[in-house]
């Protein structure tokens, strides 16, 4: 299955992304099949650089996409669909928040 998804470049705390298409299976540093484009969250605003013709036949081909880059394609307009939930609160800890509350 092929999956759209970021990679890190850049240097030590000075985190850049790369969005790229490759296997499920395969390292995410291991070889891409293609880099679609980039992502900076260290400018402000975020910069993101994308292939959009380049998404849209990906995704077109039945590639999925990792939560985050589902998140990031929601903001630029190219997914339809609500934002996916990227934390998960474990039953222990959600069971304290409510005997809390």
């Amino acid at each position: 299955m092929l999956v759209i998804r970021l990679t890190r470049i850049g240097k030590k705390k000075q985190p850049e992304y790369r969005f790229i298409i490759s296997e499920k299976t395969r390292d995410p540093w291991g070889k891409a099949l293609e880099i679609l484009g980039r992502y900076n969250p260290r400018t402000k605003p975020s910069t993101i650089e994308l292939k959009k013709d380049r998404v849209e036949y990906w995704i077109s081909k039945g590639a999925q996409c990792s939560d985050t880059v589902w998140n990031l394609l929601a903001d630029q307009g190219l997914v339809k669909g609500d934002k996916r939930k990227v934390v998960s609160i474990s039953k222990r800890r959600k069971a304290k928040a409510e005997k809390k509350a």
